[in-house]
């Protein structure tokens, strides 16, 4: 399977390949490349896809250092350099997000545009903190509970998704020790709203109105400060709207990319 050595990483990796447009494809927290398989499927024909599996999650392996995502925007940076690519749209769904936007402030002249799934700007609230570090010490004391795993697919992927057993067979597979830095780096990132305006990139802010793990507000407040921004709403969609909703989903994407 591909992977490349960059920063200290084994970073796993999918490429379509072909001379065409290039499509970066940065997933959320828990999750892991293939929940992009709905737009992969679509756009590869148009499109090199190249999605990856970030530090602590799925075939990169587990983390076992604290790291930011500055640091995973410098991982997806050295992905393309691996692969030769010199910029490309990054498509981001929430910690994926994170990293892009980051990205955008570290390494713009890397990104074409963004393509940004609820995700945010803010740094985690005080509650979802405290939520984390209870979480995690019911990690440590019970493993991964059944409780647990459906609080989780709520969260991520609402109650009518067909196939919340998959990626609850994945979590299982998370240790504590990798939570940890998981949860260090979600609940340690810095605020960037203020900065947002140097992020002068065409962007697709795509957000799920019924999403549990961050507001609408949240989002549509990123989208009013990023100067080039889009803002559309998926009725009915989680957090994870491009993978549970992705027939709403993924119009607009298409109809951005057709306008760069």
């Amino acid at each position: 399977m591909p992977h490349i050595e960059a920063n200290g990483q084994r970073l796993f990796y999918t490429d379509t390949g072909g001379d065409k447009p290039v499509l970066l494809f940065s997933h959320g927290l828990h999750m892991d490349h293939s929940m992009f398989a709905p737009q992969i499927e679509l756009l590869a024909t148009d499109y090199r896809c190249i999605a990856w599996d970030e530090r602590g999650h799925g075939q990169t392996g587990a983390a076992t250092a604290r790291f930011s995502y500055y640091d995973s925007a410098d991982d997806a940076a050295a992905l393309l350099d691996a692969l030769g690519v010199d910029s490309a749209i990054w498509i981001g769904m929430s910690q994926g997000g994170y990293l892009s936007l980051r990205a955008g402030l570290t390494h713009r002249h890397r990104i074409r545009a963004l393509v940004l799934i609820d995700t945010q700007a803010q740094p985690e609230p005080a509650e979802r903190i405290d939520t984390h570090q209870k979480t995690l010490a019911m990690w440590r004391e019970h493993g991964f509970t059944d409780a647990m795993a459906d609080n989780t697919a709520q969260r991520i992927l609402g109650a009518s998704f067909q196939d919340t057993a998959h990626w609850q067979a994945k979590w299982r597979a998370f240790t504590a020790d990798n939570v940890y830095f998981l949860y260090d780096t979600l609940d340690s990132r810095d605020d960037i709203t203020d900065r947002l305006g140097e992020v002068d990139i065409p962007a697709l802010v795509i957000h799920g109105t019924d999403d549990r793990a961050i507001t609408v507000e949240r989002a549509r407040d990123m989208a009013d400060r990023l100067p080039q921004a889009t803002f559309v709403t998926i009725d009915g969609a989680g957090h994870a709207a491009n993978l549970t909703h992705p027939a709403a989903v993924n119009p607009h994407i298409i109809d951005f990319l057709k306008s760069l």
